[in-house]
């Protein structure tokens, strides 16, 4: 599946409209995309008014320090977990203060996969004030580029499923 960036900001631009009509917030944390989906999202005029900002915390350091996760956390379930994207999401909404944290974590290849977390594997995640929560994993199965559009996108598509059902039971 070829990503097309059009594609992506039509979506991006829904996302943002969901935003607007719920007056909410959105923060980003991008473990492997590295600001993509904030790439994505502020391309659209008016972003300002819903997107806060975001971190790509791409090493256990930027995870850390940049999102004050614990490394006991990294030490037990790993970078690329649902635990692990929950937490990012619940550390970068409080970080900015927004409605909804969004996180992204996977591995896009071509190496660095095993056969328990192999290539391709992700983990979405968003996370509201309100305490309601949700992760996905994902298994894309292109290149390293495609498989960080295909975490972009799914992240955006759970965003607004999670806005338009207004509760963490999404399928």
């Amino acid at each position: 599946m070829k990503h097309a960036e059009s594609d992506h900001l039509e979506l991006a631009s829904q996302v943002g409209q969901l935003l607007e009509d719920q007056g909410q917030t959105i923060a980003v944390a991008e473990a492997t995309g590295c600001g993509l989906i904030g790439y994505l999202l502020t391309g659209i005029p008016g972003s300002s008014r819903y997107f806060l900002g975001g971190l790509s915390p791409y090493s256990r350091q930027g995870k850390v320090r940049g999102l004050g996760m614990s490394e006991s956390l990294l030490d037990e379930k790993g970078s690329v977990s649902s635990e692990t994207a929950l937490e990012m999401a619940h550390r970068v909404r409080d970080l900015f203060d927004s409605d909804l944290g969004v996180a992204e974590t996977g591995i896009a290849g071509p190496g660095g996969g095993t056969l328990e977390k192999p290539v391709g594997l992700f983990y979405v995640a968003v996370a509201a004030k309100d305490g309601r929560n949700i992760c996905q994993e994902h298994r894309f199965e292109d290149n390293r580029e495609e498989n960080r559009w295909q975490a972009a996108r799914a992240t955006l598509e759970l965003v607004a499923k999670f806005i338009e059902k207004g509760t963490c039971g999404i399928s």
